[in-house]
């Protein structure tokens, strides 16, 4: 049996997933103390992409917002996501902004980081780490995991033991955007995996796409996993992670053990389906299996984009038609693992070629970078026509004659006028009007419109001064009792 330990995603995944990363501080830090004591060994709290929509959609400061959920859960090691060549903007990003980025992220709190890079650019992958070590904070390196001919377990087997040598690097995660990984999968892959990870735990992040995520986690702890990534039950499933609930129901079946407080799983599952409801947004999914998606491995978050895109061309009933083309794509592209920026990259593509009659005939300049090797050395070699094709389009010579640039953090400071670098990370992920507008909206708002409310406030008073609160939600509005 095997002791088993919880990081919880349900406002980090859960809401990317589901919400299309529109969650903001008043819709979490109601459930924030809750969370804090439910015991996970770490809370997933933000990604560069959440930044960039609470700016351009929801008018939320992110700094601001990630203060204020910082200072709720004191108890519990917070974390961030660190894509290591592009995390502002979906284009290459320079080292030293991605440098500051990372430190302030520090500076705000965080103290655990997933770092991955699709194409496995291992230097700058480390290169982060470190500056995350000047704070203390632990680092997993992440293998994202892709379906195809030239992801084999050898080729997993070099990228962990590249990252595990490093001291900067404290776990292995094992991350499963399109939810492919069965029990046959994992008995040839984990073993490599822990073989060459020297000793270092083992996280695995699965999104539930095809429904055999729950399935999978309990199939990867005899096999070495001893981290397993897990959502409120509202904002669990579909396209998120497994929910926290049954997972925990399960291992304990089983006879494994963990440190949840499971008292505090309902009052976190009422809270985020009464905001999810009254914001319009998606609760309690569920997802079919479906063949299709073991071939295109599109992300479940990604759907809406892809849906939204076909919508402004009037034609939503070819979306299964993108979905067979996003996995044409993918294959002629060299197999690039279907998370960001290349999910989205391969599938605009796909959209393009299929809205346009006429494939490549439009090439994103995100294309040419990729094909360029701008991003790194693709996982198979681009398929010679289609590379043509790419190379000879509209953009090509230009976006070629700009390649990616290395500024220092003083040309950086410059460039964007300030000294300070919260701003200078706003001001490189958004345009001016954009953040004139956040502005321009306030300060923080810590109360989401509808659960603003005397009650929810005693509430809220309470759980700071009560060491074991246990709420119930009924149909008519919220009972409490307390226990000391």
């Amino acid at each position: 049996m095997a002791h088993i330990e919880f990081l919880d995603q349900t406002i980090r995944d859960g809401q990317q997933s589901l919400w299309g990363m529109r969650l903001q501080a008043g819709m979490a830090l109601p459930a924030a103390p809750w969370l804090d004591k439910s015991g996970f060994r770490v809370i997933d709290l933000t990604g560069s992409n959440h930044f960039e929509v609470l700016i351009r959609h929801c008018r939320e400061n992110p700094w601001e917002m990630m203060d204020a959920l910082v200072e709720a859960m004191p108890r519990t090691v917070l974390r961030s996501g660190m894509r290591s060549n592009a995390s502002v903007t979906f284009r290459t990003t320079p080292d030293a902004l991605m440098d500051a980025w990372m430190r302030q992220l520090n500076v705000h709190g965080a103290r655990s980081f997933w770092i991955y890079d699709v194409l496995f650019n291992i230097d700058k992958m480390l290169r982060l780490a470190k500056v995350a070590k000047e704070f203390g904070s632990e680092v997993a390196g992440a293998i994202m995991f892709s379906m195809s001919p030239v992801h084999t377990d050898q080729y997993y087997a070099d990228k962990v033991a590249k990252l595990a040598v490093s001291a900067d690097i404290d776990a292995i995660l094992l991350y499963d955007t399109a939810g492919v990984l069965d029990k046959e999968r994992l008995a040839t892959l984990l073993p490599v995996i822990v073989a060459n990870a020297h000793g270092k735990p083992i996280e695995f992040h699965a999104n539930n796409i095809l429904g055999q995520s729950g399935k999978a986690y309990l199939d990867s702890i005899p096999l070495g996993v001893s981290i397993l990534h897990t959502a409120s039950r509202p904002m669990a499933n579909g396209p998120s992670v497994p929910s926290t609930e049954s997972v925990v129901a399960n291992i304990e079946l089983l006879g494994h053990t963990h440190d949840l407080d499971k008292r505090f799983l309902q009052p976190v599952a009422d809270h985020f389906e009464r905001v999810g409801k009254a914001a319009g947004f998606p609760v309690n999914q569920h997802n079919e299996y479906s063949v299709l998606s073991t071939l295109h491995q599109i992300p479940g978050g990604m759907t809406g984009t892809l849906k939204a895109q076909l919508a402004q061309h009037n034609m939503s009933d070819r979306f299964e038609e993108v979905l067979r083309e996003v996995a044409v794509v993918r294959r002629e592209l060299g197999y690039p693992g279907m998370a960001t920026p290349f999910s989205q990259l391969v599938g605009t593509q796909a959209v393009l070629n299929v809205v346009t009659r006429e494939r490549y005939a439009i090439v994103p300049d995100e294309i040419v970078e990729y094909a360029a090797g701008y991003y790194g050395e693709p996982v198979a070699p681009i398929q010679p026509d289609v590379l043509d094709r790419i190379m000879s389009s509209a953009r090509a010579k230009e976006v070629l004659a700009s390649p990616p640039e290395q500024p220092t953090i003083q040309e950086l400071r410059k460039r964007y006028g300030t000294d300070d670098d919260d701003e200078l990370i706003l001001r490189a992920l958004m345009p001016e009007p954009d953040l004139e507008k956040m502005r321009a909206a306030g300060p923080l708002k810590r109360n989401f419109p509808m659960l603003s409310s005397p009650e929810l406030n005693e509430v809220a008073r309470l759980i700071k001064t009560s060491t074991l609160p246990v709420l119930h939600y009924r149909n008519d509005g919220l009972s409490l009792t307390l226990k000391r």
